[in-house]
């Protein structure tokens, strides 16, 4: 199959990886443009430019493919097959769509129709979702509406961050991509439509990532800092200073109290507690939080200009007194 790539991060170059070792023949890849990174500002290649150019395959980096005549016409020329998309980050146009001889392909990140859009695999890690996946479509001038070809499910871990789970799904989705290919290839790759309803993974805003003490449950609070692992990182602030959760657990109160027998004093308290009050802090058995419906243990942080590490190094250098309130 003659096959033009199109795709921009890790996640797609794992894809691209799997077409180029399968033998079949990829006209050009197509990828977002460079883009400064760091604070030196430095113009950084994407995964998948990185890879092509190892490979020495074309390139192209469009800064907009939507009425790019000249772009279009170039896909136009090179006749491909079959175009395959993985996050490559834009909606093409029709006249791009309509190119391939046997269409667009597209590889995403969930079990369609459920969250279409950006951010699938951190929108159900943050929804706590016990499940997921990855499907293959047939794309269309929609928001991943295309008619379905292949679906792979797989469970989330009760503790799985984005970043782990990201990792596993590129693979899988890299192998599904092949399957799909070598379906159509074969003349029998099979067509499901989409229901109209589905639900919307938008791309996540760093206003999200405040913790929100007062309104969000302890597990609520472990599923927004799995789910910004390793994006962004949920935070609160200590003193006034912004600090972020990498890693956290939750126990229930009873559980606390059988781990620290000094907490006894506590035990008809807790319910009166406000949610973000320091319970226990102790650089050798670690940092406790009140939270609503439960308690929350955090086990990587990071302070204000500082990096991230396990709580018992950040006690060390910066003590937390008992009492103490995130907020």
């Amino acid at each position: 199959m003659k096959i033009v790539f199109m795709g921009t991060p890790d996640f797609a170059e794992k894809s691209l990886e799997a077409i180029y070792n399968s033998g079949h023949e990829i006209l050009a890849v197509v990828t977002n443009p460079d883009r400064p990174k760091g604070r030196g500002m430095k113009m950084v290649y994407s995964p998948v430019k990185e890879f092509a150019i190892s490979k020495n395959l074309k390139i192209y980096q469009p800064e907009k493919v939507r009425k790019n005549i000249e772009f279009i016409e170039e896909i136009k020329k090179l006749q491909p097959d079959v175009i395959c998309v993985v996050a490559y980050g834009k909606i093409l146009p029709q006249e791009l769509l309509d190119i391939p001889k046997y269409g667009c392909v597209n590889v995403h990140g969930s079990l369609l129709p459920k969250y279409r859009g950006a951010a699938p695999i951190q929108w159900a890690v943050l929804n706590g979702d016990k499940k997921t996946g990855v499907t293959t479509m047939f794309m269309n001038a929609g928001m991943d509406t295309g008619d379905m070809i292949l679906k792979e499910e797989v469970e989330i871990g009760e503790d799985e961050t984005t970043g782990e789970l990201w990792d596993r799904l590129k693979t899988i989705g890299a192998n599904l991509l092949i399957k799909t290919v070598k379906e159509i290839e074969n003349g029998t790759a099979t067509r499901t439509k989409q229901p109209e309803e589905g639900t919307m993974a938008p791309m996540l805003s760093k206003e999200m990532a405040k913790i929100d003490w007062k309104n969000k449950t302890a597990n609520d609070i472990k599923n927004l800092v799995r789910g910004l692992n390793p994006i962004m990182g949920a935070y609160t602030f200590l003193d006034g200073k912004k600090i972020k959760f990498w890693k956290v657990q939750t126990l229930t109160e009873n559980e606390l109290l059988e781990k620290f027998q000094e907490l006894e004093e506590y035990k008809y308290h807790l319910d009166k507690m406000q949610a973000g009050t320091v319970l226990f802090s102790d650089d050798k058995k670690g940092l406790f939080i009140k939270a609503n419906g439960g308690i929350l243990q955090v086990l990587e942080i990071q302070g204000e200009n500082s990096k991230r590490m396990a709580v018992g190094d950040f006690l060390r250098g910066n003590p937390v007194g008992v009492g103490n309130m995130f907020e």
